[in-house]
């Protein structure tokens, strides 16, 4: 880490030094402008001496000047108001971007770069309602403006606005080409979920349904359909919702179990909820289905074959839960060496409380409990149980 701060200032502006050189270099045959020229080459010059000599702020006002004394070199300028931003010279670059876009004599390129920097400089700052009105207006000036909606879906994001996050998701795919039916889904699912906590089914219910539209596999809409049918007391459309969820993505399993579980216990199908679990065990090799059918042999055929069926499973799919689960089972048991065994529960229960039960398959984010979204990256969908200490 040292070495890259001690480094950066060289990866960061001898680009920029190079492309104010060009810029320098391809004018040098203006013999009209010899004198400006060489004013200009003394200061690149100077510039990239600082550079060398690991002084980066004297070489940014450097450049700075180079940008004044020639207002033709639009690309240095905009360049120099990225520096700031990631400085943390907020302000600075607003300023800097903000002159640009007004100038008069832009193309439509480069209007179009002005404006897309000014609108990275407002969310930097967290100024979200100027960043949205920049970002809009870049849409209107190019309707395949990728960049201007992939920030203002960004921005509704963060606004919780998901009417116009989804709206702006399907003109970017409109524009693009790229699917984004799986982030579509998940704004809808957002809503369902916001409107049955306002305690509105029906159009929970069509939330979910456009969610299906936007991503036919989508395992969080199965999930809000199964809890939707489970509290209107459909339990058998809960228990279908819930399966085809869970064979979609099996990896979802010990977030859905326990509501399937429940609706199960409901209908006095245990049978049904026994083939299932055997059923998740095959295509799932985490832990939950497991114990879930340890826990139903235990209540059905006792405490003995439920600790055989976990031990024999264990040596095949090993599980710091797992073993938890057999240490309870050998104790109620009453079986010899009792105290060793409380130790290694003891053992077993700190591990668990230290590890997370989540973590994100794109960021490697880990946390105790479940985020459709991830904290970290903002990547949906990607935090998931991992296999050794998920739990029904």
């Amino acid at each position: 880490m040292d070495l890259l701060e001690q480094w950066w200032p060289l990866f960061v502006f001898v680009p920029l030094a190079a492309v104010l050189g060009w810029v320098i270099g391809r004018r040098g045959g203006e013999h009209h402008r010899d004198r400006q020229v060489s004013k200009l080459s003394t200061t690149y010059f100077r510039g990239l001496n600082y550079l060398l000599n690991e002084q980066p702020d004297k070489a940014i006002e450097l450049f700075l000047h180079v940008a004044e004394l020639d207002k033709d070199t639009f690309e240095t300028q905009v360049a120099l108001g990225h520096l700031f931003r990631r400085r943390g010279e907020v302000d600075r670059a607003i300023r800097l971007h903000q002159a640009l876009a007004q100038r008069p004599d832009l193309s439509d390129t480069q209007k179009i770069q002005a404006l897309s920097a000014l609108g990275e400089d407002y969310m930097r700052a967290g100024l979200l309602d100027r960043a949205e009105t920049v970002f809009n207006d870049l849409a209107q000036l190019d309707q395949r403006a990728p960049q201007a909606l992939r920030h203002l879906i960004a921005i509704y994001q963060a606004e919780r606005d998901w009417e116009k996050a989804i709206a702006n998701a399907r003109r970017y795919e409109q524009a693009t080409g790229e699917p984004m039916g799986r982030l579509i889904a998940h704004f809808e699912c957002e809503l369902a979920d916001r409107h049955r906590s306002n305690g509105d089914a029906a159009a929970a219910r069509a939330a979910v349904a456009r969610a299906y539209a936007a991503d036919p596999v989508s395992v969080r809409a199965g999930i809000i359909e199964g809890r939707l049918d489970a509290e209107a007391g459909n339990t058998q459309a809960a228990i279908r919702a819930l399966e085809r969820a869970a064979r979609h993505d099996p990896e979802f399993l010990p977030v859905i179990l326990p509501l399937l579980l429940e609706n199960y216990e409901q209908t006095g199908d245990r049978s049904g909820a026994r083939a299932f679990l055997s059923e998740m065990c095959e295509h799932y090799r985490g832990i939950a289905p497991v114990l879930a059918l340890t826990r139903m042999l235990e209540a059905e055929e006792g405490v003995g074959a439920a600790r055989r069926y976990l031990g024999q499973q264990l040596k095949d799919r090993p599980s710091v839960r797992g073993e938890a689960a057999l240490i309870d089972l050998t104790l109620a048991e009453g079986a010899d060496a009792r105290a060793t065994l409380h130790d290694l529960k003891h053992i077993t229960d700190q591990l668990l409380v230290r590890n997370p039960s989540y973590r994100c398959n794109r960021c490697g984010f880990g946390a105790r409990s479940h985020h459709w979204q991830c904290p970290s990256c903002k990547e949906w969908g990607t935090v998931k149980p991992l296999l050794n200490y998920a739990v029904v």
